[in-house]
C-alpha cells in the first residue's frame, strides 16, 4: 500500500512516497512558482505511482480546513501572490482520482511529530515554526486544532517596545504581529540582511528571543500546552532555543505551576523529524485517511 504526501509551503513544495507515516521513500522538492506550474508538477510526480492509495496534503495558508465547506482545500487571503483562492485539494483530486486529506502545513507537521518526534506522549502541544513566516500547528486532546478557521499563532499580538525597536514590522495585514516582528522576513527587513547571515550578534538574537518567549507565553496560558516543539529555518538557529528557553521563563514568572514547566529543556525541544515533521506528517494524514 502506498500513499502519497505533500508539505506545500509557501516557498516549496515536498512532495513524496511513502507508507504511513514512515520515511519517504521517494521525494521531490521544488519552488512554489505559480498555482498552475506547481501544482501540476505535484501532479506529475504522483501520477507515477500506480498504486497510490491515498494522498495527505499539509498547505500553507490561511486554507479552509472545514470538510463540510464548500471552499475544503482553497487557500483563503494569502499574501503569496496569486494563490488566494486557489482550490489545491480540487485540483489535486480531479487530476489524481484518490482521496485527499488535507491540513495546514503546520498541523500536518505537528502530526508528524506527535505521531513519529518530538511530541510523543502528549497530547495537548503546539508545533512552532519560525522561518520566512510563522506558523503554528495546535493539538488539543490528540486532535489538531479547528474552529472559524484554525489557529495562527503568527499573528498574535505582542508587545512592542519601540524604544527598543522603532521597526515597524512586516506583516501586510498586522504590521506588528508576532510573524511581523521575528519571522525571517521581519529580521531581513529590520536588519537588511538574512537571520543566516546575522551570525552570534547578540543584539539582533536577544531581540528575536524576546518575540518568540512572548508569543510562547500566549501559547502556554492560553493552549496550556503539554509541549511546544520549535522548528523552521530561523527557530533552529544556534543558540536561539536555548534563549527563549530562559526568557519564557522569566515572562511566565512561576505563574503556571506545573512539573513539565520545571524543566525547559523538556518542555520547549527542537523537532525530533528536523526537516522531514511536516512531509511525514502529511503521509501520516494520508495513511489515517484509509
Amino acid at each position: 500500500m502506498s500513499f502519497g504526501g505533500i508539505e506545500a509551503g509557501g516557498t516549496k513544495w515536498v512532495c513524496a512516497i511513502g507508507g504511513a507515516g514512515v520515511e519517504p521513500a521517494r521525494v521531490e522538492i521544488f519552488p512554489t512558482t505559480t498555482p498552475a506550474e506547481t501544482i501540476g508538477r505535484a501532479v506529475e510526480f504522483f501520477a507515477a505511482e500506480p498504486d497510490l492509495e491515498a494522498l495527505g496534503v499539509g498547505l500553507f495558508g490561511p486554507v479552509e480546513v472545514r470538510r463540510d465547506s464548500p471552499r475544503w482545500g482553497t487557500i483563503l487571503t494569502t499574501p503569496k501572490p496569486g494563490w488566494e483562492g486557489t482550490d489545491v485539494a480540487g485540483a489535486l483530486a480531479r487530476s489524481l482520482r484518490v482521496p485527499i486529506a488535507l491540513d495546514t502545513d503546520v498541523n500536518a507537521a505537528a502530526v508528524g511529530e506527535w505521531r513519529h518526534g518530538a511530541a510523543r506522549g502528549v497530547d495537548t502541544f503546539v508545533y512552532v515554526t519560525v522561518g520566512t513566516g510563522i506558523g503554528g500547528g495546535v493539538f488539543v486532546d490528540g486532535r489538531p486544532l479547528h474552529g472559524l478557521q484554525h489557529p495562527e499563532v503568527g499573528h498574535m499580538m505582542v508587545p512592542h517596545d519601540r524604544s527598543r525597536d522603532p521597526f515597524e514590522g512586516s506583516c501586510p495585514f498586522h504590521g506588528d504581529c508576532l510573524e511581523g516582528l521575528a519571522s525571517g522576513t521581519a529580521m531581513r527587513a529590520r536588519r537588511g540582511r538574512p537571520a543566516e547571515e546575522l551570525g552570534d550578534d547578540p543584539e539582533a538574537w536577544e531581540l528575536e528571543a524576546e518575540y518568540l518567549a512572548l508569543g510562547l507565553a500566549n501559547v502556554v496560558l492560553v493552549v496550556s500546552a503539554e509541549r511546544i516543539v520549535l522548528g523552521g529555518g530561523v527557530g533552529g538557529a544556534p543558540g536561539l532555543i536555548e534563549r527563549v528557553r530562559t526568557r519564557l521563563r522569566e515572562i511566565l514568572a512561576g505563574y503556571v505551576d506545573a512539573p513539565a514547566l520545571r524543566d525547559m529543556d523538556t518542555y520547549l525541544v527542537p523537532p525530533g523529524l528536523g526537516s522531514r515533521s511536516g512531509v511525514v506528517g502529511a503521509l501520516t494524514l494520508a495513511g489515517d485517511s484509509c
